[in-house]
């Protein structure tokens, strides 16, 4: 019933309405823009009954400039798209401010569990002793990512938010001004960004939705939790990798990730500033006006000059004083009002979010071995060295690393892990504490970061950083119970760990597993490798704590995410929550503060319904035996594709990898490295997965399914595939989030490719494997369409895709004309390149 009520509640609340106002497109009064509004529905029109037809997208445009709006001159047809194209960039802003306008609506019809909910079944089932005790060291931490595809400005954000809020109180002639704004207001940046840019973008977000979502959320927590003396200000926490995250993007230095730990803290001093202006007004007695002023005037001078800071017994003990006050001596009178000023101050305390560093594993191996060689451990390479002779010199010599002695990467590397002292002395320790390793594959990894923390003058006892791998690609996680164990049975760094209260941190991330290994084995060896890593940590007495590379679309590890933890096994610790946002998944799912209320109680009671109720997930022997068979099935289906000699020439000649970097979404490269000739392992998973998304193939989401499943039951087993879909819900997780990349593929757009002479062959075998999959999937579901169960998100991927397929042909025109050497080549590039952004919005999780 709850789904009949949400798709009627969403026609109401999100079609009619983006038709409504979709309606006041059609007469902006803008030069050279006139009529676009009424041709597009056409031009989508021609677009679906042409591939529908099998014509290819230059047939289906040039018919339309012909027969449809007489352009003749090829100038002006280029003109002509580059309108469509901003057009439809501008319907998808605007279906994004109604859907998320009718967020709330759309909740009030959902199964999910709010907080009161859990709390009230917690009631009923549970004693509140051993709820409290969990609710008191729970934490849930959401990292926001500097990945390259959020690019909204805050100026946009602006008439996005602004759009909500009139959408919600129905104020059309209010709302026809603001399009005509959006109109006028360019969505993409007019030159590459910067990391502090993209840096900036998200402190926005931060002081402008987090900072009150965050504190409205944990006062929701308290006013509902049967404890009188909770106090858990890590329940919610915030992590930032814009700015620290180094790895693959030589443009962040040391004193980028100085510039942006500063704003961090400038930002949060402004929004402490204004929330005790607020205050003042209010608290108009004698005896607190001294305690606030003098408070006042210090977060005045700390939310400007970045040289000033004041730390948070600076700012916590005046409250604290103001708070007696109020108690003793005013009647209590707006006590509620500072007791929740004094939670926010706790939960962000002089650093907003805590600044992550992550570097790659191979840059680390390039610093160590200058430094050894300059020092003269060895003449030219590392393998001169024993392991144990290796490992005594990271973990015991007192070599000095100075980082004047070195050039580039060396120098930078050494600097920044000198001025990390300096940040957590402005920004407290929580501002900045974590780094991390990507493509861990062995022990060195971690001693290599251990032993530069070391060289560059932190003493053994006290390096305040939680040093955690990232065991990304097949051959990572294959290692990475044997390198924990090692580690711990390594005294100096068991030492190491004691001072960081015996808990490791250990990321696992899906990019480029997925990458290397194919949806299925990829998810399948996260899981496995978490349940080997919770049995080594619980062995060593070490608090596990699993850090989750969680992109925005399945084929980057994301997907519904309430319903991945809560399929999580019960041999996988479960102390914290941690995970990547990144992406349109920043404003799309955590983007206003209802959004974020509400997703971010998904996540708490996902990672509490784990510890605290009976359905503990646990995949029997016989389930895990189909698992690991369909893994591997996949995987050799998978790894087919990716051995198939056309398999990167598809990408770079017949997809949009290439335009991926001269678009200016973020500051990182396309791909690691500097090689002339194009190699899987050195491109980056957002272009990849991002490249299969705008041919809408969406490859690395599902690609081997249909084959793996399709060989078990014509071995007779289709009944156990069914069971395991049924009873294991970390299968049905696997299978679901691969209904949404099927759901968003559209073949037809690229079925002109099936004549094409050197990559015919080659898009059939894509084609055949997705029809195959959709087909299996449905078989073991039952279900007569994809996403039977999730109407609404069926329904708005249908909407989003049926928006931007005319930018789509459009793309897929050009792409054509490149490869026939135009005249215009160079116009059409930029339109492929500026096709981009329309599809990654829509897609919302694209890449």
């Amino acid at each position: 019933m709850h789904q009949t009520e949400r798709l009627e509640e969403f026609k109401k609340s999100v079609q009619n309405k983006f038709n409504v106002y979709n309606s006041l497109f059609l007469n902006l009064p803008y030069r050279n823009i006139e009529n676009v509004g009424m041709v597009v529905p056409l031009l989508h029109h021609q677009s679906k009954q042409g591939l529908k037809e099998g014509l290819n997208p230059q047939d289906i445009l040039e018919s339309f400039f012909k027969n449809y709006v007489n352009i003749k001159e090829e100038k002006d047809q280029i003109d002509f798209m580059f309108r469509i194209i901003q057009y439809v960039e501008r319907q998808v802003v605007l279906y994004d401010s109604v859907e998320d306008a009718a967020f709330p609506k759309l909740q009030e019809h959902s199964d999910s569990l709010s907080i009161k909910d859990y709390f009230q079944l917690v009631n009923r089932t549970k004693s509140w002793d051993k709820v409290a005790e969990k609710l008191s060291t729970f934490s849930a931490r959401i990292v926001l990512t500097a990945h390259p595809t959020q690019f909204y400005t805050p100026a946009v954000l602006d008439i996005m938010n602004d759009l909500r809020s009139l959408i919600v109180d129905n104020k059309i002639d209010d709302i026809d001004v603001t399009l005509q704004q959006l109109g006028l207001t360019s969505l993409i940046n007019s030159q590459k960004p910067t990391p502090f840019d993209e840096a900036k973008n998200i402190i926005y977000i931060l002081r402008n939705v987090y900072y009150d979502a965050m504190g409205d959320l944990y006062a929701y927590i308290k006013e509902n939790i049967d404890n009188d003396d909770f106090e858990n200000h890590n329940i919610m926490k915030l992590g930032f990798w814009p700015g620290g995250d180094r790895d693959g993007n030589p443009f962040v230095t040391a004193e980028i990730t100085k510039n942006v730990a500063d704003d961090l803290r400038l930002n949060l001093m402004k929004c402490y500033y204004n929330d005790l202006k607020s205050l003042q007004k209010k608290l108009t007695f004698k005896k607190v006006q001294g305690p606030l002023k003098e408070l006042r005037s210090k977060l005045y001078s700390a939310m400007f000059n970045p040289a000033k800071s004041i730390s948070f017994q600076e700012i916590v003990d005046p409250l604290m004083t103001m708070r007696e006050l109020l108690r003793d001596d005013y009647h209590g009178l707006y006590l509620g009002m500072l007791d929740h000023f004094i939670d926010k101050v706790k939960i962000f305390k002089t650093h907003f979010a805590t600044l992550d560093i992550r570097q790659d594993h191979s840059k680390h191996i390039l610093v160590v071995e200058t430094i050894l060689k300059d020092n003269g451990y060895i003449k030219e390479s590392l393998d001169e060295l024993s392991e144990s002779e290796l490992v005594n010199l990271l973990v015991n010599e007192n070599i000095k690393a100075d980082p004047d002695t070195y050039e580039d990467i060396v120098r930078d590397t050494l600097l920044n892990i000198q001025q990390l002292k300096e940040i957590q002395a402005k920004n407290g320790e929580d501002g900045c504490n974590r780094y991390i390793i990507s493509n861990s594959e062995d022990i060195f990894s971690v001693l290599f970061v251990y032993g530069l923390f070391r060289w560059s003058g932190w003493q053994d006892d006290n390096i305040t950083f939680d040093i955690i791998p990232l065991f990304e690609t097949m051959k990572g996680m294959s290692e990475a119970e044997g390198v924990m164990q090692y580690l711990f049975d390594l005294p100096e760094y068991r030492s190491h760990l004691n001072q960081r209260k015996d808990s490791q941190t250990m990321m696992l991330g899906f990019s480029d597993g997925t990458k290397d290994g194919g949806y299925v084995k990829a998810n399948w060896s996260i899981l496995k490798t978490k349940e080997q890593l919770s049995k080594v940590c619980k062995k060593n007495h070490v608090k596990a704590l699993f850090f989750d590379g969680r992109g925005g679309p399945p084929a980057r590890g994301g997907g519904k995410t309430h319903r991945f933890y809560a399929s999580q096994t019960k041999d996988i610790a479960n102390h914290e929550i941690q995970l990547t946002i990144q992406g349109q998944t920043i404003t799309s799912t955590y983007g206003t503060k209802e959004q974020f209320k509400h997703n971010s109680e998904q996540l708490l009671t996902a990672g509490l319904s784990n510890n605290l109720f009976g359905k503990e997930n646990v995949i029997s022997k016989e389930h895990r035996k189909l698992l690991e068979e369909l893994s591997e099935l996949s995987f050799a289906k998978y790894d087919a594709l990716k051995q198939h000699e056309m398999f990167i020439s598809y990408l770079e000649n017949r997809s949009t990898l290439k335009y991926y970097q001269k678009a200016n979404i973020g500051s990182r490269p396309g791909k690691r490295g500097n090689k002339a000739k194009l190699t899987l392992s050195d491109l980056r998973a957002i272009s990849f997965v991002g490249s299969w998304s705008q041919l809408k193939q969406n490859v690395p989401g599902y690609f081997g399914i249909g084959t793996a499943i399709k060989t078990i039951r014509e071995s007779g087993r289709l009944r156990e595939l069914k069971k395991m879909y049924k009873e294991v819900p970390f299968f049905k997780a696997l299978m679901h989030n691969s209904m949404m990349s099927l759901t968003k593929c559209y073949f037809e757009l690229t079925s002109y490719m099936k004549e094409d002479e050197k990559y015919g062959e080659f898009w059939n075998i894509l084609h055949k494997e997705y029809e195959l999959s959709k087909e299996m999937l449905l078989l073991i579901s039952g279900y007569d369409v994809l996403m039977e169960n999730e109407a609404i998100s069926r329904e708005s991927i249908q909407i989003r895709e049926n928006i931007v397929l005319p930018l789509l042909v459009i793309q897929q025109y050009a792409l054509q004309k490149i490869g026939q050497n135009t005249t215009y080549k160079e116009l059409y590039e930029k339109i492929v390149t500026r096709s981009l952004y329309g599809n990654i919005n829509a897609s919302r999780n694209s890449a």
